[in-house]
C-alpha cells in the first residue's frame, strides 16, 4: 500500500475532548488531556486519532457552532498547546484527524453578526435568507433536526435565514463563490499547521435548494431513523430539498484539490441523506472526490445478521470506487455495548469483545469511539444533569445524547474516576468507574486486553486491512464472509446472540487462528461451534 494511502483499513479513536481528560480541574477535558494520554492511545494500536470540535464556540452545540475556525476555545486551551499535540503525537506515529463543520457557523461568528445587519453590507449573501411567505410565515416547510422548523426571523433584515440545526447554528450559502472560497482558506491554515486530515461534518448539508421546494411528506410507516422517530417531525419529510444537493459533487471535487496539495492527508466526510450508502458512493467516486464515506446505517438500533449483511453488501454495490468506513457508536448515538445488547440497556462483555472483532474485520476503515474499547454501556443522566439541547427539548422519549458523552474513566480510586479534580461537565456515571483503565490494564482478559490484542492481530492480516469481502449465506445470529486479498483468505464467523450456534463449514482447507485472543469457536467434524457471542477465523 502506498505511505500516502495510510487510512485505507486503518483504526480511527474518536476523542470527545469534553470529556476524555481535564488538566486544569475546570471539568473539562482539554488538548493538554490528550497530551498526557497519547502513550494511552498508542497503546490501544490505532492509527488515528479523530477530535471533535475545539474551536472558538459559544458552545451551544458544544462545539458543532463555531465562532472562530481559527482558533481553539480558551476551554480547551490554545493553539501552542495543538501544535504540540501534533507534535507529541507525530512523535508516536499517530495521525491526527480534526473535525471541520462546514455547512454552517454559529450565529456569534463575525460573518453572520454583519450578514444579518441588512440586506446589502458585503456578507449580505454569505448566509441562506429569504422572504417570508404573504401571510409572514416561512418560505417553506423545511424542519430542523433538532425539532421545529428551520427558519428563524431576522427583524435587522425583516427576512428568515435557515438553519438545519439550532437556530444558534445558522446555514452558509455555498452556492456563493466567495462562501466556498473563505471556507477553504480555513481548512488550508489547518492543513498549515500539520494535520493529516478532516473529518467533515454533515457534509452533505453545504448546499441547499436555490428555488426552495418544499420538502415532500413521507409516510409514516417510513418515519424512522437516527433519532427521527414519530416524537420528532423532521421524520415526516423527504429531505430532498434542504440538504444532498447535485451541486455539492463540486465542492467535493474542490476539497480534494486542496487535499491533494498535502500529500497523505485524508477527507471522512459524515453523511446522513435519504440514502446515505448511494451518497457515500457518489461522494468518493472518480479518486477525485472525498477519500472515504461515513454513514448512520450501523448506528442504528437494528442487530441482525441480515441487517449488517444487507447494508454492506449494498454498500460494495454501489461504491465501486471509494473506501469506506465504519461505526458502531459516536458522540451522537446510544453507546453500542447497550444499544446491542440483550435488553438494550446491560452490558455483555463477550458481546462488545465480539463487537470490537466484526467492526475491525468488515471491508474499510474503522471509527471507534473513546470508551469503547472499556466496553462502557450508555450512562443514565438525570434530566436536571442534561446539557444536550436535543435530549432537553425531546426527553424524556429521547433522553439526547448526553449519555454516550460522559466522562472517560482513568482510575476507579480517585475522584470522579481520575478524570478532572473538579465538577466533571456531565456526571461521571458510576457504573463506569469499575470498568476504568487502570483495573483494565491490570486484566489480561479484560474488554481493553482483548482490544488492544484483537488491534495487534489485525495489522498483521493484509486480508483485514484492504481485502475484498465476500458474504457466505449464514442463518440467524451467525454472520459469516471471508476476507480475500490475492491468494490470501480469512474466513470470519460471528455468533451475534447470546446462545449457541453452529455453522457448517465446506470442505476446504481450513486453519483456525488458534493464538487469537478473540478466537472462541471450535471446529470439528465439518461444522463449526460458536459459543454465545463468539468468533472465529480460519485461514484458507
Amino acid at each position: 500500500m502506498a505511505q500516502n494511502e495510510w487510512w485505507k483499513g486503518a483504526v480511527i479513536y474518536q476523542i470527545y475532548p469534553r470529556s476524555f481528560q481535564d488538566t486544569t480541574g475546570d471539568g473539562i477535558g482539554d488538548l493538554n488531556g490528550i497530551i498526557n494520554r497519547l502513550d494511552y492511545i498508542k497503546s490501544l494500536g490505532v492509527d488515528a486519532v479523530w477530535i471533535s470540535p475545539f474551536f472558538k464556540s459559544p458552545m451551544k452545540d458544544f462545539g458543532y457552532d463555531i465562532s472562530d475556525y481559527r482558533d481553539i476555545d480558551p476551554m480547551f486551551g490554545s493553539i501552542d498547546d495543538f501544535d504540540k499535540l501534533i507534535e507529541q503525537a507525530h512523535q508516536r506515529d499517530i495521525k491526527i484527524i480534526i473535525d471541520q463543520v462546514l455547512s454552517h457557523t454559529s450565529n456569534e461568528h463575525p460573518w453572520f453578526i454583519e450578514s444579518r445587519t441588512d440586506k446589502h453590507n458585503a456578507k449580505a449573501d454569505w448566509y441562506v435568507w429569504a422572504d417570508a411567505k404573504p401571510d409572514g410565515s416561512p418560505p417553506n416547510n423545511w424542519l430542523s433536526i433538532f425539532g421545529g422548523v428551520a427558519w428563524q426571523w431576522e427583524p435587522r433584515r425583516c427576512q428568515y435565514y435557515l438553519h438545519n440545526f439550532l437556530t444558534e447554528q445558522p446555514d452558509l450559502n455555498f452556492h456563493n463563490p466567495e462562501v466556498r472560497k473563505a471556507v477553504l482558506d480555513n481548512v488550508k491554515f489547518w492543513l498549515d499547521k500539520g494535520v493529516d486530515g478532516f473529518r467533515l461534518d454533515a457534509i452533505n448539508f453545504c448546499f441547499h435548494d436555490k428555488q426552495l421546494r418544499d420538502n415532500p411528506a413521507k409516510p409514516k410507516a417510513l418515519r424512522q431513523g437516527r433519532g427521527f422517530s414519530e416524537d420528532n417531525p423532521y421524520a415526516f419529510q423527504y429531505h430532498y430539498y434542504n440538504n444532498t444537493q447535485p451541486e455539492n459533487l463540486d465542492f467535493m471535487a474542490e476539497i480534494r484539490m486542496l487535499l491533494d496539495q498535502y500529500p497523505g492527508t485524508v477527507s471522512l466526510g459524515e453523511i446522513s441523506s435519504e440514502d446515505s450508502l448511494q451518497t457515500m458512493a457518489e461522494y468518493t467516486s472518480g479518486g477525485d472526490k472525498l477519500h472515504m464515506g461515513y454513514s448512520f446505517e450501523l448506528l442504528t438500533d437494528d442487530y441482525s445478521a441480515q441487517y449488517i449483511r444487507e447494508t454492506v453488501s449494498r454498500l460494495e454495490a454501489v461504491m465501486t470506487e471509494g473506501w469506506p468506513c465504519w461505526a458502531f457508536s459516536n458522540h451522537d448515538v446510544q453507546r453500542v455495548a447497550s444499544r446491542w445488547s440483550q435488553d438494550g440497556k446491560s452490558v455483555n462483555p463477550k458481546q462488545v469483545k465480539m463487537l470490537t472483532a466484526l467492526l475491525g474485520s468488515l471491508r474499510g476503515s474503522v471509527c471507534m469511539y473513546q470508551g469503547e474499547e472499556l466496553g462502557l454501556g450508555e450512562a443514565e443522566v438525570a434530566f436536571e444533569d442534561l446539557q444536550d439541547p436535543y435530549g432537553i427539548t425531546f426527553w424524556p422519549n429521547f433522553k439526547g445524547r448526553d449519555g454516550c458523552r460522559t466522562p472517560m474513566p482513568w482510575a476507579g480510586d480517585k475522584q470522579n474516576a481520575g478524570f478532572t479534580d473538579g465538577a466533571p461537565w456531565l456526571p461521571v456515571y458510576e457504573a463506569h468507574a469499575s470498568k476504568c483503565v487502570r483495573s483494565q490494564e491490570q486484566d489480561t482478559s479484560s474488554t481493553l486486553s482483548q482490544y488492544k490484542s484483537f488491534l495487534a492481530w489485525r495489522a498483521t492480516r493484509p486480508e483485514l486491512l484492504t481485502g475484498n469481502i465476500e458474504f457466505i449465506p449464514t442463518h440467524e445470529p451467525v454472520l459469516g464472509f471471508y476476507r480475500i486479498l490475492g491468494e490470501k483468505k480469512l474466513l470470519c464467523l460471528f455468533n451475534l446472540s447470546e446462545q449457541t450456534a453452529e455453522f457448517e463449514v465446506e470442505q476446504h482447507n481450513y486453519t483456525p487462528i488458534k493464538d487469537l485472543a478473540h478466537q472462541t469457536g471450535e471446529q470439528a467434524a465439518g461444522k463449526v461451534t460458536l459459543p454465545g457471542y463468539g468468533c472465529f477465523f480460519a485461514s484458507i
